[in-house]
């Protein structure tokens, strides 16, 4: 392992170690809500009604890499493809 160039090291501010990082909790669990709205920090709350499940499927590698090439988004637009051959196909 290449030791550290010593004009680098900030001895005011060392590098974390395992066990800090291990401490470490979100700025929303520490921060007063007070100092988290001056910093804009929003927290979503709750779905009122949720309006879908959380699921795992398989898919064949070139149909997830083709979604995914779309950008955000792309689990909505499998719901949608899932939706459209839903409305052409009877399900036994």
């Amino acid at each position: 392992m290449k030791k550290p160039d010593p004009e680098l090291i900030d001895h005011e501010n060392p590098e974390w170690t395992e066990a800090e990082f291990k401490r470490a909790r979100p700025a929303s669990e520490v921060l007063p809500e007070a100092v988290q709205a001056k910093l804009g920090m929003r927290r979503r709350g709750p779905q009122k009604a949720p309006t879908k499940r959380t699921v795992t499927i398989r898919l064949s590698p070139d149909v997830l890499d083709a979604f995914r090439a779309t950008g955000t988004g792309w689990q909505a637009r499998v719901d949608l493809a899932l939706r459209e051959w839903l409305s052409t196909h009877r399900v036994a």
